[in-house]
Parts: structure tokens; C-alpha cells; sequence
């Protein structure tokens, strides 16, 4: 029996759940925490994504047909200036949105992703992403399919429930991964344009289910399918709903197509669509754990850039719409209260070789970065920029294994017991050294020493001040700067800077020795970072 997607909207989606052998008291998580997972469908160039800027030589005689430039207007973006020369990396000059979101303490990136002799063939390398096992294991079930699986044991004859109305899981798109498959089960799907119609036509379909069926291996697959069925009435009537009753931020857009030059087939952004419709769904009530969703075109053998100009492309496109649908998302959630809930992480079968070929493109590699988003990550980069020098085969040396980055994830973000960790397989990589810190203290979420070591205004000096005084500030980024003063009662007495500065520190004097005594305000707008202090004239 073929599975078929369900449509919100013109979306696809396919409702997963799992069914459970496990004894577990408890029925249900005790967390509202939800995890989104975007898979780069194709293979990142991670190279051309995060840029080892104190290997910049190295990194153009490698790629010179592909390498962004480190000058101009469309240079690589400086992620942090704050950073150890080892962690000194650009972004992709269309990547401000992460660089936005970065600055505001809401961005991990990860270095070096992969898993020990990594298989460059995209069906396989997904399978192994999505099973949480190694290059050399066929195992029938996905991690997220088993960590539901223990979550919610008696799926689908138990639910859905009071506590539980709705799908365990959500995956965006036509085709049904590994991801949430359970051991020896399928997941199951129908097909509509809408939320409307998909409870139309699920309230159209006739007929009874057979009485019993045989105690066989299909018989158990048959049943499993006929109960999932019987679900189908109260998912319709619930997607519909929570869909209905959600919202998006109207103060939020989406981005829709890409601004600059790249082939017809990259301008169109999909991922944010997805991604505005999964905040929905969360701001309706929906108590989905995982959403998987998905964007294209990464397997960029040829024309990955355009020959006249390596910052633009099939790649740029690609990477302004991840950046920019991820800034709206975020932004989306937080106006919608919903950002304490959220966690968000990418993932690519596998990056791209360092050098490029003849075809203005990059080849199957190994290790890439990846980026988790959200209020509570832990800011920065883990791991060190890819050393070009060392390179194995013309491929990046792996630094961390994605089941690292996955069981981070489960234990400190979804709150997953040492029995969740063994059943996803994760168990071992989050033990000792192999822990790697993705999840600040997310009790407390404070981010504001990130925050204050990146940006901040001086304190003039002297204060109180007689004639001359010394103003200073610092900036993580390249922005315009507004620097002004005020009397204290309101009017603008100064406008001392508007224009664009460099990231660094900046100081200047100013001769005040003709104003009148008083108590002063001075103030700086730069970007989304903005400060007052104040200073007495005497």
C-alpha cells in the first residue's frame, strides 16, 4: 500500500508515529521542547558556507574558480573578531541572516561534521544520518522513529490522546525517510492540497477494514496500516484545526525569492514556506515533537557559482534562502512567544571536496559545519576552522561525529534519559570527551556576557568632563553606526557619527569646552545592538 503526503497549503507532509515495544512508565515527555531539523538535500559545500579566513591563500589556491573574495562589496561576511585565530571564519556574503541571528547569542556552528569512512553516495549517507549508526550498519529504523518509539509506546492503537492529539512526528515532502521509521514498521501519509481538504477527503473515504488478519509479518504490517487509518479521521480534524488556529507574526516576512543573479531553478526560496508553516502549526497548539523539512539543489557538481562572479550562484541562492527563512523563523517565533520552545539544527549527507573542479563546481566530500539555532544554543563556533594543509584525499578531516551533535541534542535539549540515549544510539557520544557543549544552561538562557564581550559602549572619559573627552565603542561587524548626544531634557545637541565602521574597537575625543554644564546622553544605533550612557558637563 503506497503512503501518500499530506498538503497544508500546498506543502507536503508526512504524519509519523511509531509503535512501541518498550515498557516505559511514563507515556509522555515532560518538556513542550520541540526540534526542527533542515536537511541540506544534496551536499553542503561547507567550505564556501563558513570560510577559514586565516587560511585564506591556502583556501584560494585551492578553488580559485569558486573562492569568495576577501574584498568589495560581496566579501566574505567576518563571523567574529572576538574568536581564536583558529576559529577566525566569514560567512557567505548572502548569509546576514545567520550573522544577524549570531550576534544576537542565538547560533552555534560546528565544525568538521561527518562519521569514520564516509560514504559519498547521497541515498546511503542520508540512510546513515537518519539510522544513527556507522558506514558499515544497515539498521531498519531511524533515531528519531525510536526515541518516539520509547516516548510514546502503544503508538498507533493508544493514540492519539488527551495528551497527545497529534502526529508524533512531521516530515515535509513527498518521499518517506528512514528518519521515523520504527523497528520493522512503516510510517504512513495521505495526500491533499490543504488542511480543508485534507479533512474532506479523509471524511470521504468509505468502507470496512477486514475483521482480523493473519498472524504473519504482513498481517502485523496490514494491521498497522488499517489502525493507522482509523487515526486518520482525528489528524485531519486536528491538523485542520490547530492549523486554522495558528498564526504567523504579521510583523514577520518570509523570504520568498532570491534578489541577486542565479539560475531561474534557485531564485524561488522553498525552505521558508516550510518553515513559516511548521511556526504555525507550533502557535496553534500543535505538541508535534520533530518537524523534518527539507531544501534542494545542493549537489552542485557544475555552476555552482556564476563564472563571472564566485559570490553569486546556485550556492549563494541556496545559502540567502537557509539564512534569511532562519532569521524569519526565529524572528517569528519570538513574536509568536514561542522562541523558549524551539531548537533548530542542519544537516547534509556530506560537504564537498576543498578544491574545486573544472566545472565551477565542487565534488562529493566528507566533513562540512553545521548550525544550530535558537535561544538557548551555545554561541560560537565548536571545533576549529578545517585545516587546508592536512587534507585526506582532497577532503576535510573530521572533527566531530554527527551523533555527537545528535545526542547533545537529545540530552541536554530534549531531556532524554540515559534509556532514550541507548535507544537512539547516541549513549556513547555523549559520555566524557565525547560531549560537546551545543545547549547552554537552557534554565537560565542568559546570553548577555556573549553578547557584552562583542559589543558595547565605552565609558567616556573623563566624567565629569571639563572640555575634551574620549568616547569609544566596539562593533562584531562591519554596520553603520549612529553615534549621537543628547540634553538630557530630550533635544539632539550632536549627531558625532553616521557612517559605516569596520568591526573592532573605535575611539574619538570631542572639545567640549563651549557647552553649557549639564547632564548629557550619548547614545549609538549600530545594527540591532544599541546603547545610552551618560556624562556630566562642568
Amino acid at each position: 500500500m503506497a503512503s501518500m503526503p499530506v498538503l497544508i497549503n500546498g506543502i507536503p507532509l508526512t504524519t509519523l508515529g511509531k509503535q512501541g515495544e518498550l515498557q516505559r512508565i511514563a507515556a509522555t515527555s515532560d518538556n513542550d521542547r520541540v526540534l526542527v531539523i533542515i536537511q541540506l538535500h544534496g551536499g553542503n559545500d561547507g567550505l564556501n558556507t563558513v570560510i577559514p579566513i586565516e587560511q585564506y591563500a591556502q583556501y584560494y589556491h585551492l578553488r580559485p574558480n569558486i573562492a569568495l573574495p576577501d574584498h568589495g562589496k560581496r566579501k566574505y561576511i567576518t563571523l567574529d573578531t572576538t574568536l581564536s585565530t583558529q576559529k577566525q571564519a566569514g560567512l557567505h556574503p548572502d548569509m546576514t541572516g545567520i550573522k544577524d541571528l549570531y550576534d544576537q547569542g542565538k547560533v552555534s556552528i560546528i565544525q568538521g561534521v561527518a562519521y569514520e569512512n564516509l560514504n559519498q553516495s547521497h541515498f546511503r549517507s542520508r540512510d546513515i544520518w537518519f539510522m544513527g549508526g556507522d558506514y558499515d550498519e544497515y539498521i531498519g529504523s531511524g533515531w528519531m522513529g525510536r526515541y518516539l518509539d520509547y516516548l510514546y509506546p502503544g503508538y498507533p492503537q493508544d493514540y492519539p490522546t488527551s495528551d497527545m492529539p497529534d502526529p508524533l512526528g512531521l516530515e515535509i515532502g513527498s518521499a518517506v525517510s528512514l528518519a521515523f521509521h520504527r523497528a520493522n514498521g512503516i510510517p504512513t501519509a495521505v495526500s491533499i492540497d490543504n488542511p480543508q481538504q485534507f479533512y474532506d477527503l479523509i471524511n470521504s473515504v468509505g468502507g470496512e477494514p477486514p475483521a482480523s488478519v493473519a498472524n504473519t509479518y504482513y498481517g502485523h504490517e496490514l494491521q498497522w496500516i488499517m489502525d493507522i487509518e482509523k487515526k486518520s479521521n482525528q489528524y485531519a480534524g486536528r491538523l485542520k484545526e490547530i492549523y486554522e488556529k495558528g498564526s504567523n507574526s504579521q510583523k514577520v516576512t518570509y523570504p520568498e525569492l532570491y534578489p541577486y543573479n542565479a539560475p531561474a531553478s534557485s531564485l524561488r526560496n522553498g525552505i521558508g514556506t516550510q518553515l513559516k508553516m511548521i511556526a504555525r502549526l507550533i502557535s496553534g497548539g500543535a505538541k508535534t515533537k520533530i518537524y523534518l523539512a527539507r531544501i534542494g539543489g545542493f549537489d552542485t557538481h557544475a555552476s555552482q557559482v556564476e563564472s563571472y562572479d564566485a559570490s553569486m550562484g546556485t550556492h549563494a541562492a541556496l545559502l540567502y534562502h537557509l539564512s534569511e527563512s532562519l532569521r524569519a523563523f526565529q524572528e517569528d517565533l519570538k513574536a509568536l512567544g514561542l522562541e523558549d520552545r524551539v531548537l533548530t539544527v542542519t544537516m547534509s549527507e556530506f560537504g564537498r571536496r576543498a578544491a574545486s573542479n573544472g566545472s565551477w563546481g565542487t565534488d562529493h566530500g566528507t566533513s562540512a559545519p553545521l548550525f544550530v539555532i535558537g535561544k538557548h544554543v551555545n554561541p560560537g563556533i565548536i571545533g576549529v576552522s578545517p585545516d587546508l594543509s592536512n587534507l585526506e584525499r582532497n577532503n576535510l578531516r573530521m572533527q566531530h561525529d554527527y551523533r555527537q551533535v545528535y545526542g547533545a541534542i537529545m540530552q541536554d535539549w530534549m531531556k532524554g534519559e540515559d534509556q532514550v540515549l541507548q535507544q537512539t544510539r547516541f549513549y556513547d557520544y555523549v559520555q566524557g570527551e565525547n560531549k560537546i557543549p551545543v545547549i547552554r544552561d537552557i534554565i537560565m538562557g542568559d546570553r548577555e556576557e556573549f553578547l557584552t564581550e562583542r559589543y558595547g559602549l565605552k565609558d567616556c572619559t573623563p566624567n565629569p568632563v571639563k572640555s575634551l573627552v574620549q568616547f569609544g565603542f566596539k562593533i562584531n561587524a562591519t554596520v553603520w553606526v549612529e553615534f549621537s548626544i543628547y540634553d538630557v531634557s530630550g533635544p539632539l545637541m550632536k549627531r558625532v557619527l553616521n557612517e559605516q565602521k569596520q568591526a573592532g574597537e573605535h575611539y574619538f575625543h570631542l572639545d567640549l569646552s563651549s557647552w553649557k554644564p549639564g547632564v548629557y546622553i550619548y547614545s549609538i544605533s549600530a545594527g540591532r545592538f544599541k546603547e545610552r550612557k551618560k556624562f556630566v558637563k562642568i
